[in-house]
């Protein structure tokens, strides 16, 4: 989870950072040009921009080759019991554990702020002779709205002092006011402001746009008060200026607050406010600003999401497994291992039969040119030990180990994904097939056997030096043989026509 969580999420910061640059540009020659209630909308690209670069892509079909596990070597014996080693610590856990962390920190603020604020609606009375189509309160104190509180069942709050602070028309124009954020939802758009700056907590451009959406949504509701309330401009600006600065904080809501400047709010009541035709034009501009954008970054995101449709690498993958299936019986510890190569189709099940339990895995392409592997381990008698989704990129070790309910039988798999099949390659070099049992033998005179059996000179075989090595290989083509032996000796092998040389891996 900690992969994928890396995988995708610096695409979703690439999108978020565009899409907030593209608002910042774009904000005030659009509400210049089609109004403040379009200037507005832009906040719709954040999210519809994300959305889009998180989007899976569909690959091509390709033919598939027919699946091919070669068993390497395999080795059984009594050992004695060996201690787990833990894995080291994954800088992806660790950074997706602190985003987590933060993103709880930033919405338990917000919702210790929207209490703090309702506490101090403790008091208030209903006003029945309000002019609303929402529940209106009176607060029991003076530096307490005018405001909508929530979002679901949001509420309008109005200061002690309502009545004698604001004339009749100056009454009215207010509440017009908070009814205009009621009904266009602002409630909601705050909430949603939130959680993006909670997602996006760590990057600065989030906490910029949170402050700049909320002084674009109260130009957009004086907007639309002014295309009702026209006439009456002077009359808005006087109780704008009557109203005191929220002194608190609302996440959740629309209160005058000092990041909303009187100046530029007021100077906007003079600017004529635009006709039918230029909101009807902005709608449109806005709306082919936003396909556009998230079109391209859709399509900007294919080639990471779908890389091996694009190359056509993703006909076949191999698993290196190195698989071991371990018993404790009476204080002795029975171990089984095989090296082996899997080959398989992106979605197809490989299946590795063991007389210590088997292995099921099914490799598939995944973002970022990772690959996602679903592994399913299972005991001698089929149990199921372990299921389990890991994802990486290929060339990269993985490890899995684990131990069945009885706590008796465990298991140990070491696995490398590769785009294609290596294997196949190197089994190919020769079209023979050899069979070798050895047990306590030398590495150098299996490699002499192997390479009588093929036909091949062995043109340093020195280089594998003379530990001893238990191994079976079981009809197996040559190059793979000589593959593994010399995997042992920490080898890689050069085939050169006829002849093989051995260099350092």
């Amino acid at each position: 989870m900690a992969a994928a969580w890396a995988a995708r999420g610096w695409l979703a910061l690439l999108a978020f950072t565009a899409a907030v640059l593209f608002v910042a540009a774009l904000r005030k020659p659009c509400r210049r040009g089609f109004g403040a209630e379009r200037a507005f909308q832009l906040w719709l690209l954040p999210p519809l921009v994300l959305l889009a670069s998180q989007l899976p892509h569909v690959a091509a079909a390709s033919a598939a080759l027919p699946p091919l596990v070669y068993t390497i070597t395999s080795a059984a014996g009594a050992v004695a019991p060996q201690a787990s080693v833990a894995n080291g610590f994954n800088w992806r856990v660790g950074a997706m554990l602190l985003w987590l962390a933060g993103g709880a920190a930033v919405f338990a603020l917000a919702a210790l702020a929207q209490r703090a604020y309702r506490r101090r609606l403790r008091g208030a009375t209903p006003m029945a002779d309000a002019r609303s189509r929402r529940p209106v309160l009176r607060a029991t104190r003076a530096d307490v709205g005018p405001a909508l509180v929530g979002a679901w069942r949001s509420r309008i709050v109005l200061p002690a002092d309502f009545a004698e602070r604001y004339d009749t028309t100056e009454q009215a124009l207010i509440l017009a006011h908070e009814d205009a954020h009621a009904q266009r939802g602002d409630g909601w758009g705050c909430l949603f402001a939130h959680a993006f700056a909670a997602l996006f907590w760590c990057h600065p451009l989030s906490w910029w746009a949170l402050a700049a959406l909320r002084h674009d949504q109260e130009l957009a509701c004086d907007a639309a008060v002014l295309r009702r309330h026209g006439a009456q401009r002077r009359s808005y600006a006087n109780a704008m200026l009557k109203t005191q600065s929220a002194a608190f904080a609302l996440p959740v809501g629309c209160a005058w607050s000092p990041r909303h400047p009187l100046t530029e709010r007021i100077a906007m009541l003079k600017s004529p406010v635009p006709n039918r035709q230029r909101r009807y034009a902005g709608i449109v501009a806005i709306g082919l600003l936003m396909v556009a954008l998230a079109g391209s970054v859709y399509a900007a995101t294919a080639p990471i999401a779908s890389t091996q449709a694009a190359t056509g690498a993703a006909a076949e993958y191999q698993l290196d497994m190195t698989v071991d299936f371990s018993s404790d019986n009476e204080h002795q510890r029975h171990a089984e291992t095989q090296a082996l190569a899997l080959c398989s189709a992106p979605g197809e099940v490989a299946k590795v039969r063991m007389p210590g339990g088997s292995v099921d895995a099914t490799i598939t392409s995944a973002d970022s040119g990772h690959v996602r592997i679903d592994m399913i381990v299972s005991g001698p008698d089929g149990a199921m030990l372990e299921h389990t989704q890991l994802l990486g990129a290929p060339g990269k070790a993985m490890h899995v180990v684990g131990t069945g309910a009885d706590g008796k039988r465990g298991f140990a798999i070491d696995f490398t994904p590769r785009v294609g099949c290596p294997a196949r390659v190197i089994a190919e070099a020769s079209p023979i097939k050899v069979t070798e049992h050895v047990k306590n033998g030398v590495a150098r005179a299996v490699a002499e056997s192997v390479a009588a059996k093929a036909g091949w000179t062995l043109v340093n075989p020195d280089a594998l030096g003379h530990a001893a090595v238990t191994l079976s290989f079981n009809d197996v083509p040559a190059g793979t043989a000589m593959q593994q032996l010399a995997n042992l000796a920490g080898m890689k092998p050069v085939f050169e026509g006829k002849q093989v040389r051995f260099e350092p891996k």
